[in-house]
């Protein structure tokens, strides 16, 4: 530690190596940009196809990298007004070299990949652009769509309900944008096809993963999953949700979070006890008892609770038990057309499809008094962990990831490189101000917010879930304050309202969602109220005529919010995660604009709470804090940050038990769909079922040998059974006869009697037709 510290300060940090180590390469491109301004626009794809084929002659790509990287600005600078900054370049080639970009918001990191994600795209093997929804992806994809095809490079976009053919076509272009969800799901379903052709994946060549700590980190401990129905149990769910309320929670020591421990003869009173941190559920030795009675009451269960046939029960409960104490409406999910749909804890967004596993989110249907939908049996599923790790070469990009550099290293071997802001950040973040209590806290939020207002300031607040934005926005509706509400419930309208949230005097609350990818530009977005006034139906000319208006009084609005310190972001809790904060900080002071931040506590709140927040509060009473009266100190922050540390490790310890379980699972995955892509890509399997029927009898006939030795002739008909069901195929008497006989000479003839089988079936009925047919028995 204390020589890192000291390399520091002689050589740098290791970001500030990693940049150095670049800056010649930059030149190199800055030294070819007077060649590609030269060149007219027809050369432009005679160069590309002049790259592919130094590629295809064996040059590696960074022979022409300065090059390549030139052109690509060039056309940047020519297609879409904008030349892409040195910084910028610097962040292209952290992509191209295999590591993490980290750039602050609002540095243009769309723009950014381009230069990358061209040059990688001439190997003819496809780049995948990752982005965490559709709309990113549909935008990024159109907005950057004219530069590539400038260069002579094919983009396509995977977007939710696209056809097959649809989705064959856009994998097959140079550059593909896609959303994690739909890439994995096309990598299973193609693995549960039938048919070659209808598979629309290629190779995992390369891919630029966007907001690279949200997919890669956040989602990580959510697998994919295909799958199909299973039993129906939804009576059983609705019987225990009515029985679950006779149940009480365990009590804990006097003074402590923590329960007696029945393992040491601590005495227990109560059924169940519950672990918020890992939420998990576990009942006491009274609790089953009590169970076991409850059932045995209602007639739900004869017997023991413990019997094969009941056992389940204790899942049923657990799973009850959590729904109704562990998991929250409006903050974990929302209730909206009559199905329960998760909130991402860590976006605000609702995860569309995504339903808990293990019977949990029947469980919260039955508390919510809704239909139970059928519980489901896994056909295929995979970690984003080892979905990712698939790509010969992987990159990423985001705001926020050095503080997880360790897991980015440990578990998919990517470092991060921070890169350097274009103009210095001019954002102040003030210390956090922690209060006794929720109603202390809110009333001081409420109280910031309307001075803010007042005086003109735009201002986004940053809230932990659904339930606490509209607890604030209730508040401050009273106070007579215009504002917007940015959650889960209203995310169509996220665009809009995040577009808008820099304007002068604008007051935004979001939950975690807010806007990723989505720059807040101050004094408000020109380009949404142009569209706004002018319509679909506009002319070019009516565009561009109404923009240069809209573009005109923006300056103004810019520079009014700017001399009022630009936008302040209000954060009202601290989130499990820094990134997640520094996520919500970065959406203020974007390429060098004034700024501010600043989070409000309470020892109320859950990370406080339960990582030490009682000792707080009673040491904050005994000094004799007054109500109302906060406390802010540098320690504090680093107080808060440790709790969030210990919930990172905590977390990552998950994450990484998730990876080695879904380990072994890869490696039977990975084998099964090499073998399944083998039969599907194999277009003469006659052959491949004569090596196996080989190896079957040979098998077969070595276990007759020793069956017929002690069953005699009863061996015979098992095996002339077993040979008809696998095979198609009669032995006969003689052929058993001739084994027991000479085996090797009776083996060589079933062999060659089945060979003869084969042929016969492959000539009545095509090579085509049996292939199809071989497939399915596969």
């Amino acid at each position: 530690m204390v020589t890192d510290k000291i390399l520091k300060f002689f050589i740098g940090s290791q970001h500030d190596r990693d940049i150095r180590a670049m800056l010649p390469v930059l030149r190199q491109v800055n030294e070819k940009e007077t060649w590609a301004l030269s060149l007219p626009a027809e050369e432009f794809p005679r160069q590309t196809a002049e790259f592919r084929r130094r590629f295809q002659a064996g040059e590696s790509l960074d022979a022409f990298l300065p090059e390549a990287f030139a052109l690509a600005r060039e056309a940047a600078r020519r297609i879409l007004g904008e030349r892409p900054y040195d910084v910028q370049i610097l962040g292209s080639l952290v992509l191209h070299s295999g590591r993490i970009t980290e750039m602050k918001t609002g540095e243009g990191k769309t723009l950014m990949c381009v230069a990358a994600a061209y040059l990688n795209s001439l190997t003819g093997k496809g780049v995948h652009i990752v982005t965490v929804n559709d709309y990113l992806a549909e935008r990024d994809a159109a907005w950057m769509r004219p530069v590539y095809e400038y260069l002579g490079v094919s983009v396509g976009v995977i977007l939710a309900n696209m056809d097959k053919a649809s989705r064959q076509q856009a994998y097959n272009c140079d550059i593909t944008y896609g959303t994690n969800n739909e890439l994995g799901f096309d990598y299973l379903r193609d693995n549960m096809q039938w048919d070659i052709r209808e598979c629309t994946q290629r190779e995992f060549h390369f891919a630029i993963v966007d907001e690279i700590d949200s997919i890669l980190i956040d989602e990580a401990r959510t697998p994919l999953i295909i799958s199909g129905s299973a039993e129906d149990d939804t009576a059983k769910f609705f019987e225990v949700d009515k029985l679950v309320s006779s149940l009480k929670e365990a009590e804990k020591k006097p003074g402590t979070d923590d329960y007696p421990d029945e393992s040491r003869g601590e005495e227990i009173s109560g059924d169940y006890k519950l672990d918020e941190k890992s939420r998990r559920v576990s009942f006491t030795n009274a609790g089953m008892l009590h169970i076991e009675k409850i059932l045995q009451d209602t007639k739900a269960i004869t017997g023991s609770l413990f019997d094969e046939d009941n056992f389940e029960y204790i899942h049923y409960f657990t799973q009850s038990v959590a729904a109704h104490r562990l998991y929250h409406r409006d903050v974990d999910y929302v209730v909206r057309d009559g199905t329960v749909q998760i909130v991402d804890e860590f976006t605000g967004r609702i995860l569309e499809g995504r339903r808990y596993s293990d019977g949990l989110h029947q469980a919260i249907e039955a508390k919510e008094h809704i239909k139970i939908a059928r519980r489901n049996r896994t056909l295929a599923t995979i970690t984003f962990q080892n979905f990712f790790r698939m790509y010969s070469k992987l990159s990423g990009m985001t705001g926020t990831a050095d503080t997880e550099a360790l897991e980015f290293n440990k578990i998919y071997n990517l470092q991060p490189v921070v890169i350097p802001t274009n103009l210095p950040v001019a954002r102040v973040d003030e210390d956090d101000v922690v209060y006794l209590n929720e109603k202390e806290k809110w009333d001081a939020i409420c109280d910031e917010i309307e001075a803010t207002y007042r005086k003109g300031q735009p201002v986004l607040v940053g809230t932990v879930s659904i339930e606490k934005s509209e607890l604030l926005s209730r508040m401050i509706q009273k106070r007579g304050i215009r504002h917007e509400v940015l959650n889960a419930k209203n995310h169509a309208r996220e665009a809009l309202i995040i577009a808008e949230a820099g304007a002068k005097g604008a007051v935004t609350i979001a939950t975690n969602m807010a806007g990723r990818g989505t720059d807040i530009k101050l004094g408000g977005n020109p380009e949404f109220r142009t569209r706004k006034a002018v319509g679909t139906d506009a002319t070019p000319e009516q565009y561009e005529a109404a923009y240069a208006k809209e573009y005109e009084k923006w300056k103004k609005d810019y520079e009014e919010v700017k001399a009022l310190g630009g936008l302040y972001v209000i954060g009202t809790e601290r989130h499990e995660s820094r990134r997640i904060d520094n996520q919500l900080r970065g959406r203020s002071g974007r390429q060098g604009d004034p700024g501010r931040s600043k989070f409000f506590l309470s020892l109320d709140d859950d990370l406080m709470r339960l990582f030490g927040g009682e000792n707080l509060k009673r040491l904050m009473t005994r000094v004799g804090m007054q109500p109302g009266e906060p406390i802010y100190h540098p320690w504090l922050n680093k107080s808060i940050e440790k709790a969030q540390k210990k919930v990172e490790e905590r977390n990552f310890e998950i994450r990484k038990h998730l990876l080695e379980y879904d380990d072994v699972l890869n490696e039977q995955r990975t084998f099964i769909y090499s073998q399944r892509r083998e039969i599907l890509t194999d277009g003469h399997l006659s052959s491949r079922i004569r090596t196996t029927a080989k190896e079957y009898v040979e098998i077969a006939l070595d276990d007759y040998a020793s069956s017929w030795k002690k069953e005699g002739s009863k061996a015979d008909s098992e095996l002339i059974k077993d040979f008809r069901e696998n095979t198609g195929y009669t032995v006969s008497a003689e052929d058993l006869e001739l084994f027991r006989r000479n085996p090797e000479e009776g083996k060589q003839r079933v062999i060659s009697a089945l060979g003869k089988d084969i042929a016969e079936k492959e000539a009545l009925a095509g090579q085509e037709n049996l292939d199809a047919f071989i497939r399915y028995q596969y």
